[in-house]
């Protein structure tokens, strides 16, 4: 291999393999409809910063005190990325450094708790996150987990029992937020109760940030000690997640707790794809889209409500529609495969007071952010909920009906698809 190869050989000419496997995911995202609620497509502007070479240079430490030199441009792009993050959620303090918002929830724990601390957080099945406290993640076997739920009627947080558990099991930190609960969060509520027992209120805003920052949903930058999200999700930009705070005291220890306290280096190359993202989402366009998305997500609700699928919660104030496919004799791997048959990707979900085992999860979690960023409006998400009805319905039916309607269906999203093309 010659230096001019090294520099100048593309990926197709280097690694037919890679290449092959990339065009081909891209071939998958072109003529699919993506309703997984925690995915979407990031603009050409960002996935050029991703790519970018910028990803050759190791940076430790913050910008204007690196440990390593030649980290001129490095400062610009992160100091972007921390200026419009804090102009974006309108915060004091910004993070832009953490690769995931897990690593973000992990940093949170690392600088204000000791192992075997009280954390009290939504449980996993009523649509809280692994890295709240779940068994099988390190945050639930170094800390003591306490889980609040759903009201298993309405679906929705029962702030009584948040209250009471807290009152009785005096937690160091409280935590709102998750990654399947489809509703608006009482963060004044959730403060209060904090309050009362003394303890650090965390949101994990990964899933709505995207539409907190188009004005579509409320804050909780007001009202909560430290808030932590993802960048991907309804952000749409890379994968990644950001820190942010209004109180300078928490800042300081939240700094050294993400380096070196729980990473290393930061991904320049991330960093700068967010600083993308993150300028995006200061336009009028993403505040169109932020409202575009929480409109399709209530309507996809509606029109699976008015077929007879079972809404959790009733509705949606998020991008995030939940729904109980045991209403048409489903499991969710049924349902997600179900509609994999006919190109319309989701995920099997647990929902509220559901089984521990995921082969009897009930549950599917859709969520309209990739559709609305492919310029899909209320007529088209009026159609791809008729066909997910559809394709349920014949799950029932006999094998040339089911194939009959599987083929129709197929066809109506091949259309869709190139009616809405992405990547030219």
């Amino acid at each position: 291999m010659t230096t001019h190869s090294y520099f100048n050989d593309n990926l197709a000419a280097r690694d037919p393999l890679i290449a092959k496997a990339l065009d081909d995911e891209k071939k998958r995202q072109q003529g699919q409809i993506e309703l997984i609620a925690s995915e979407n497509s990031m603009s050409l502007a960002s996935l050029e910063a991703l790519g970018s070479v910028i990803t050759n240079k190791t940076v430790e430490g913050y910008p204007g005190k690196r440990f390593h030199g030649g980290a001129d441009f490095a400062d610009v792009v992160e100091q972007a990325a921390i200026d419009r993050a804090k102009a974006v959620f309108g915060c004091e303090y910004a993070n832009v450094q953490p690769h995931s918002g897990t690593q973000a929830n992990q940093a949170v724990f690392f600088a204000l708790l000791q192992p075997g601390d009280v954390v009290l957080s939504l449980d996993l099945a009523a649509g809280g996150h692994l890295s709240h406290g779940a068994k099988p993640n390190q945050s639930g076997r170094w800390f003591t987990i306490v889980s609040y739920g759903v009201n298993r009627e309405t679906g929705r947080i029962d702030y009584d029992n948040v209250e009471k558990l807290a009152l009785e099991h005096k937690p160091k930190l409280l935590i709102a937020g998750g990654s399947s609960y489809p509703r608006e969060i009482d963060f004044p509520r959730m403060r209060e109760i904090a309050d009362k027992v003394g303890a650090t209120f965390l949101v994990d805003m990964a899933h709505f940030a995207g539409l907190v920052a188009a004005g579509a949903h409320p804050s909780p930058i007001p009202h909560a000690d430290i808030v932590t999200c993802t960048t991907t999700k309804t952000l749409r930009g890379s994968r990644g997640g950001l820190l942010l705070t209004n109180r300078e005291d928490l800042f300081k220890k939240l700094q050294p707790a993400i380096f070196p306290g729980v990473q290393g280096s930061a991904h320049l190359a991330t960093i700068a794809a967010k600083a993308v993202c993150l300028g995006e989402a200061l336009t009028p366009e993403f505040k169109a889209y932020g409202a575009n998305v929480k409109a399709n997500a209530q309507l996809l609700a509606d029109v699976l409500k008015k077929r007879g699928v079972r809404i959790v919660s009733d509705g949606t104030d998020t991008h995030v529609v939940l729904i109980d496919v045991s209403s048409k004799g489903l499991t969710g791997q049924q349902a997600q495969d179900a509609m994999s048959a006919i190109n319309v990707t989701s995920n099997k979900n647990p929902i509220p007071f559901d089984s521990a085992k995921p082969s009897e999860w009930k549950g599917l979690r859709l969520g309209s952010s990739a559709g609305t960023t492919r310029g899909f409006g209320a007529a088209e998400f009026e159609t791809i909920g008729n066909l997910i009805a559809d394709i349920f319905e014949a799950h029932a039916a006999d094998d040339a009906t089911r194939a009959a309607v599987v083929e129709k269906c197929r066809a109506v999203v091949a259309e869709l698809c190139a009616a809405h093309p992405i990547y030219a």
